[in-house]
């Protein structure tokens, strides 16, 4: 009988840009894949797409009568359908997924932290209370998956979980196929510069994320302002959009600053798209000002494309980009240095090439998708000796 897997997240979007990955390697690894969220805009197209999805409303809040409802929908679910493992992601799916896991005898229950959420910015009561959290799940829970080597050595050092029941499995894209500037034609790169309107030749600036003010886009638009007085020609490209699960208001904030600055015609707003690799082709510099982070796939992304990349010097972002190597590191909430960053590589073509080439041999060597895929199976067919289930493989 083939093992049964659920993989656990709050929303559709996830699904869809984070864990289609591991859902169809692990399938053909043999496994029999459920995955579970809440429904959203990619629910149905997910499902059109062949992928067995369940739908599991997980809010997004410290709501917690909504989360109790959560946990015992989900143990009734688990417990009908008689799961041998469950994989959870994002924070309150983590803590939902273990305890009900635990609740309905679900052999096997793996954790992957995509980042903590708590972080050393935030105020120290609130990041207590968070890593409290963190501990009460993993009581519930066997084994944790880190994207980043901070995380893992944060694990221990607060005392979230056993040395041995923590690997760092890092993050990664398809840096062979998709992810591969050799893959992308000229006449992609010139269809995305005439789709925005942007010049040939015109220095593009780019940064990849949800509209969120923890992303830094405040800072990103400040920097443009900088930018634009050294470097006249520049144009700024933002892929992503704000989610409905957000409890953020920040892009009608930013479109207000957006026009205070008069940046309009500068700023293109790309939303949600599928074609992210050509998008990256006409980037001369990636950026990604964030607060917090956990092992950030965009900036994998803009490596692999041979971008150079000018980040925040937080978690996760500090493991990707080497200083002075694949790009510079600036402190958060400093739109001044991020800007001083961007125009030093928009300076020096030479640099920014080198950057670029070093950071996509970065890419290949550190950050290949299926190096961490097999990192994690790994620790499935370890788990599943230690339950006794070799016999279901």
């Amino acid at each position: 009988m083939t093992l049964r897997v659920l993989q656990l997240c709050a929303v559709d979007f996830t699904v869809k840009h984070f864990l289609r990955p591991l859902i169809n390697f692990l399938t053909n690894e043999g496994f029999d894949v459920t995955a579970a969220c809440s429904e959203g805009p990619y629910f149905q197209e997910l499902r059109r797409e062949g992928l067995r999805l369940v739908s599991m409303p997980i809010a997004r809040s410290m709501n917690v009568l909504s989360h109790t409802r959560s946990t015992m929908r989900l143990y009734r679910y688990l417990k009908k359908n008689r799961f041998d493992i469950i994989h959870v992601h994002t924070p309150i799916a983590s803590i939902i997924g273990r305890v009900a896991g635990w609740a309905a005898h679900v052999p096997i229950r793996i954790y992957t932290a995509h980042g903590f959420y708590f972080h050393d910015e935030m105020p120290a009561i609130q990041r207590a209370f968070h890593v409290r959290l963190e501990r009460f799940g993993a009581r519930f829970g066997n084994f944790i998956l880190t994207q980043s080597e901070e995380d893992r050595q944060t694990a221990i050092r607060e005392k979230i979980t056993t040395p041995e029941r923590v690997l760092t499995i890092g993050n990664g894209v398809d840096v062979t196929g998709r992810f591969n500037p050799d893959h992308i034609p000229p006449q992609a790169t010139a269809r995305c510069r005439a789709e925005f309107g942007i010049p040939a030749g015109a220095p593009v600036v780019g940064i990849i994320g949800r509209i969120v003010r923890e992303k830094g886009y405040f800072e990103f638009v400040e920097a443009a302002s900088h930018i634009l007085t050294e470097f006249p020609e520049t144009h700024f490209l933002c892929i992503g959009d704000a989610l409905k699960s957000d409890y953020d208001a920040s892009k009608i904030e930013l479109q207000h600053r957006i026009a205070g600055l008069k940046l309009e015609e500068r700023l293109h707003f790309a939303g949600l798209r599928s074609d992210v690799p050509d998008l990256l082709s006409l980037m001369t510099v990636y950026v990604l000002p964030s607060y917090r982070e956990g092992m950030p796939r965009s900036i994998i992304e803009a490596m692999a494309m041979a971008c150079p990349v000018v980040t925040t010097n937080i978690r996760g972002c500090r493991e990707e980009v080497v200083e002075g190597e694949t790009g510079h590191l600036v402190p958060p909430r400093d739109a001044v240095a991020l800007a001083r960053a961007v125009c030093s590589i928009l300076a020096d073509p030479a640099k920014a090439e080198n950057f670029g080439m070093a950071g996509r041999r970065r890419a290949v060597s550190e950050f290949s998708e299926e190096d961490v895929l097999r990192r994690e199976i790994r620790v499935y067919e370890q788990l599943i000796r230690e339950k006794g289930l070799e016999a279901r493989r």
